[in-house]
């Protein structure tokens, strides 16, 4: 049998990374990462107003970039190289012109934020969140239902509204929106008839309120409340929706030749990161797995004969194949997970940043060297001293919401918080008071799902996070106390995606069966510590009753 190879994308927050492999074998032949140009001169970011938009031309310059650089690594012959799957960031929608090309390529347009792809974390539109779920609330149809009963500001509709509320210009030459994950698999394929294009069951299901209940998206009259323009724009979008094994279409000539590859490689309908990440860490049900990079995604399955018609609450969505076909794909997460951390190292880097980084005296050689040795030790040190601290001190408790609550209970007017502090507390406690944050934050995830009648046997973290940072893996093995294991690949969802591809390119005939030949493996397994579970617990509470004033103080103020 001719071996043949399969090409998946990874689009995250700050860069893609593309990963080329075996499809008969867990062998990745080469891996390639591209970091946004323009995204990090925060160009189209206000981040203080919580607006993160990003330009659409640093996606198709990474994805062309890292597509040419595992090829050239390989010097694969291009006919054995079968299929490109892609998963992205999401919910993280962009505006089209009736042609199918971004807004932010037409005049006028190039430097409008609105026009813009507006990232997940993009948290401009709480008010339009909050008026979707007072109207949904008030139906006799639950078009929450599944979606944990509370539209986000992170979503679809929420962001189309808040911004052609905002900018009329947009609203009159917007025709229709896509998903990224959409938009990027829209790119490579032939066929640009947007009423013919396959969109994703992941992205539609978990984002856009889909569900065959009400025959795919919500009627008319329920967007027709908001704006005529939503009415409209859902004649332009989709009915149907297909899963991640589907072929969206085969590679378009102008991209075949760019790329060096043939025009019969197949695309697969895209899909989201965190699901394809599971895939890629062969998620079977019961097994929960956490994406754990700026935020988390988690990721479960459950059979429809288990599920029933059960709906979960307060989590980010349960869609029929939206990771794997014909199982329930659940979601939930927290808005801030590694943000966190990146956030206090922020603050503690202030004065290198403003008298040492800058410094007339260096090279921008020196300076680099320089950024780059005091950040890994910084952290080293910072992280060998939580360790040394004693839990049965009077330590800081803080918040994870620094970016809004995702799950449980969706709720982005929330913010950060630190309490107990005292003439004590140093650097090290608030650091350790942080990673406590974001390890009780993820208990009440499977608190959350266990409450609801959702096994969990198994964590599996994958991600930067899961594998840099053992500390802060063991801790939270003490605070779910229950073993946590680590995948392998420091490229999950890109695995993931290149499995979906296998599958739509007709190597394997199931993603399942598929999976256990191309997954990641595990490196490690971290079992709960009995002393420290219990010394924790107390923590968790006060961490508890810390959300509750917090929560109280901001609900009172709005």
């Amino acid at each position: 049998m001719k071996t043949t190879f399969v090409i998946g994308l990874d689009f995250g927050t700050d860069s893609v990374r593309a990963v080329l492999m075996n499809s008969h074998n867990r062998d990745v032949l080469a891996t390639e990462i591209h970091y946004y140009k323009r995204w990090k001169s925060f160009h189209f970011c206000q981040p203080i107003e919580n607006q993160y938009r990003q330009h659409p031309q640093d996606h198709i310059e990474g994805m062309e970039q890292t597509i040419l650089a595992v090829l050239k690594k390989t010097k694969i012959n291009p006919e054995q190289i079968k299929a490109i799957g892609i998963d992205t960031t999401g919910s993280s929608p962009l505006p089209l012109t009736k042609e199918g090309h971004a807004l932010a390529f037409e005049p006028g347009f190039e430097n409008n934020p609105n026009a813009m792809m507006i990232l997940w974390k993009d948290h401009t539109a709480i008010l339009e969140a909050l008026e979707i779920n007072q109207h949904a609330n008030s139906l006799a149809i639950n078009y929450l239902q599944y979606v944990g009963g509370i539209y986000s500001s992170e979503w679809f509709w929420a962001k189309i509204l808040h911004v052609i509320r905002k900018d009329k210009n947009v609203k009159e030459h917007a025709y229709t929106w896509m998903e990224h994950c959409d938009y990027m698999s829209y790119i490579l394929v032939k066929n640009k008839d947007l009423s013919q294009f396959k969109r994703s069951r992941c992205a539609a299901g978990h984002k856009a309120l889909w569900h065959t209940s009400w025959g795919g998206l919500p009627p008319e009259d329920f967007l027709n409340a908001f704006d005529p323009y939503l009415g409209k724009l859902r004649k332009r979008l989709y009915t149907k929706t297909y899963t991640s094994d589907e072929i969206a279409g085969t590679l378009d000539p102008h991209w075949a030749k760019k790329l060096g590859l043939t025009e019969n490689t197949v695309i697969a309908v895209g899909t989201f990161d965190a699901h394809a990440g599971a895939v890629g860490a062969d998620i079977k049900e019961n097994t929960l797995i956490r994406v754990m990079g700026t935020s988390t995604c988690d990721i479960l399955v459950s059979s429809k004969k288990n599920i029933g018609t059960t709906t979960v609450r307060g989590i980010c969505g349960q869609v029929e194949g939206s990771v794997l076909p014909n199982w329930i794909g659940l979601e939930a997460g927290q808005s801030a997970f590694g943000d966190v951390l990146a956030w206090f190292k922020s603050i503690i880097d202030w004065p290198m940043e403003h008298f040492v980084f800058n410094s007339s005296l260096l090279t921008e050689e020196q300076k680099n060297n320089l950024k780059e040795a005091y950040h890994s030790q910084v952290i080293e040190k910072l992280t060998q001293s939580a360790q040394s601290i004693h839990l049965e001190e009077a330590l800081p408790v803080a918040l994870d919401w620094i970016n809004g609550r995702r799950t449980p209970d969706a709720d982005q007017t929330l913010k950060g918080a630190i309490s107990n502090l005292n003439l004590g507390t140093k650097t090290p406690h608030l650091f350790l008071a942080l990673i406590h944050s974001i390890c009780f934050g993820s208990k009440l995830i499977v608190d959350r799902f266990i409450e609801e009648g959702i096994k969990i046997n198994n964590v599996v973290g994958i991600g930067g996070v899961a594998k840099k940072n053992p500390f802060i893996m063991q801790t939270l093995a003490n605070v779910l106390n229950c073993p946590v294991q680590v995948a392998d690949s420091e490229q999950t969802p890109a695995l993931g995606s290149a499995i979906y591809a296998s599958v739509a390119a007709g190597l394997h005939p199931t993603v399942e069966a598929a999976s256990k030949i191309m997954s990641s493996t595990f490196v490690a397994t971290y079992i709960p510590e009995k002393d420290k579970v219990k010394a924790l617990q107390p923590l968790q509470k006060e961490y508890v009753n810390l959300g509750i004033a917090i929560e109280r103080l901001t609900h009172t103020s709005i």
